[in-house]
């Protein structure tokens, strides 16, 4: 079943994060995950507005989204993005419901 990575981000230093950012796309080909949003205008409308990238990413499962995330290169990525604190971020993974009706 289809898999979403939300990730949500503040950057703190954007040249530094754009190093981050500009790797993952190699590594999410490598599991089949495609890019559905990434940045672009947002509104918060409910909850704390403190994140300022948006990301919406695409897996074939929840068991590719998260080999992905714990594959060896997304590591180094995201290693590299904590130890500079060039941004504060969150992901969840969140598995696709069938939304087939239940009658």
């Amino acid at each position: 079943m289809t898999a979403y990575w939300l990730a949500r981000a503040k950057i703190n230093d954007y040249d530094e994060y754009m190093k981050y950012a500009t790797k993952v796309p190699d590594i999410l080909k490598k599991f089949d995950g495609k890019v559905l949003t990434r940045g672009g205008n947002h509104k918060t409308l409910e909850g704390r507005d403190y994140f300022e990238r948006f990301v919406v990413i695409e897996f074939p499962s929840l068991a590719d989204a998260e080999a992905c995330f714990n594959s060896p290169e997304y590591k180094a990525a995201a290693a590299f993005r904590r130890q500079n604190n060039v941004g504060d971020n969150e992901l969840t993974i969140v598995e696709a419901d069938d939304l087939t009706p239940t009658d």
